[in-house]
């Protein structure tokens, strides 16, 4: 996992081609990032824009991989129930 130093550090890598995992490791060096308040103002809006961006494509991956899961088990999904 990367960790964030400059709003600009991750502007280039586009974020429709990060994985899940990658889109969520990103969003989470961005809070602690946030969290620290160690950055001036513009930079701190760039870091809460491009979580907000990463929060977004991880909401959509999840939704692709449910979509994905009810084409493979049909209509039928059941809650998950630990014993």
């Amino acid at each position: 996992m990367s960790t964030i130093d400059s709003p600009d550090q991750s502007v280039h890598e586009p974020i429709d081609g990060l994985t899940y995992e990658q889109a969520l490791a990103e969003l989470e060096s961005i809070v602690a990032a946030l969290e620290s308040g160690d950055h001036a103002l513009d930079a701190a809006l760039a870091l809460y824009e491009r979580g907000q961006a990463l929060a977004r494509q991880c909401g959509q991956l999840l939704d692709k991989a449910e979509m994905k899961i009810q084409s493979l088990s049909g209509e039928n999904l059941v809650d998950f129930n630990p014993e």
